[in-house]
């Protein structure tokens, strides 16, 4: 199992470790409610080192970008940042993923740890404009410091004005004496808050000089499983549970990420703008369970009659809202808002209604 850079802090800390990706990561640390609340309300902190990062680069890298990429890149600035996804040639997602505009032909990816391997051979496969590709994700360490009083922790060891990076957007600069820290807010879990990339080199300096400046807001680590329920209460897709191979942003609700226009050529665009003009036959939806109960992954959407009409992809019990929610891909003529389903669990069929995401607006 490959470790990180904070591995020892979180064994030091107590967390409960699982592996992840291949990495020996955090799960959880004192309580997943108490880690999600505490975010929602205060702040805390994940270690997401295990994400990849690949650089691209050269008078090829906007081209080659703009094609793999499902979004359009020609709106960015330096120091934009956008949600995107790579398209197969299948009409599925090889991977979603956050483009970084770092300046004029350099950009920087942002992917999934599980995919670190598979995204970088897709891009290799398909980099027949000649772009300057680097995988440097085993050089990269990232925290991110989540939660209303992130700013208040961070501002204390920059000059940067935190409150003028806005969401998707990101700075580089001197951050806790440590030069060229990327500082973006693209947060995950929708309580606002930073990410810190910064080399392997500078993690622990890093990680004690956040906690040393949140001790006044009694900062607290996070796991993996609190980042989960987080990111749900959103209504944000997780790769391998909400999208994959098979699912297209069509169906996933990605539409908005998927630009159709004519400087947009990205790959498998007939196909997904096909879909787009004429419909699919199933969509991700949120719903809320009216019955006691928690929906998971893999359990089975129903119609009154006990007919399958879907199937869960993320299910959780909301730590905010103390009931179930999840997400689902639900067949054509059952995903209207408001419309009743039914989740399968253990042969009881609880009742559960449609909604609108995001679940919680805090």
């Amino acid at each position: 199992m490959k470790t990180t850079q904070f591995t020892q802090k979180h064994t030091e800390l107590g967390a409960k470790m699982v592996e992840f990706a291949g990495f020996n990561m955090p799960v959880e640390y004192f309580g997943i409610n108490e880690e999600h609340i505490n975010i929602r309300k205060n702040v805390g902190v994940f270690d997401v080192s295990h994400m990849g990062e690949f650089w691209v680069k050269g008078k090829k890298a906007y081209n080659f970008v703009q094609k793999v990429t499902s979004n359009d890149i020609s709106v960015l600035k330096p120091g934009d940042a956008q949600y995107s996804c790579f398209p197969n040639d299948k009409g599925g997602i090889v991977d979603d993923l956050i483009v970084y505009f770092y300046e004029p032909d350099k950009y920087m990816l942002v992917v999934n740890a599980a995919n670190i391997e598979k995204d970088w051979n897709w891009l290799v496969s398909q980099n027949t404009e000649g772009a300057e590709l680097e995988n440097a994700s085993d050089n990269i360490s990232q925290l991110a410091v989540q939660g209303p009083n992130a700013t208040k922790v961070l501002q204390k060891l920059t000059d940067i004005n935190l409150s003028e990076i806005g969401f998707y957007t990101f700075k580089t600069g001197e951050f806790a004496g440590v030069k060229n820290v990327i500082i973006s807010a693209t947060g995950y879990t929708g309580a606002g808050g930073f990410e810190l990339y910064m080399y392997n080199n500078d993690a622990l300096k890093i990680w004690d000089a956040v906690f040393e400046a949140g001790k006044e807001f009694d900062i607290k680590p996070a796991g993996l499983a609190a980042r989960d329920t987080l990111r749900l209460e959103m209504g944000y897709c997780l790769y391998g549970n909400d999208i994959d191979d098979t699912t297209s942003p069509i169906e996933a609700g990605l539409g908005w990420i998927t630009k159709f226009n004519d400087k947009n050529n990205f790959i498998n665009k007939e196909n997904l703008l096909k879909q787009k003009e004429e419909g699919v036959s199933r969509r991700l939806r949120g719903f809320e369970l009216k019955d006691r109960g928690i929906p998971r992954h893999g359990y089975e959407i129903t119609d009154a009659e006990g007919s399958k009409i879907g199937e869960v992809t993320s299910g959780t019990m909301s730590p905010m809202l103390k009931k179930g929610i999840g997400m689902g891909y639900v067949n054509k003529g059952h995903w209207t808002f408001g419309n009743e389903i039914f989740i399968k669990v253990r042969n009881k069929l609880l009742k559960a209604e449609i909604v609108k995401l995001p679940f919680y607006n805090g």
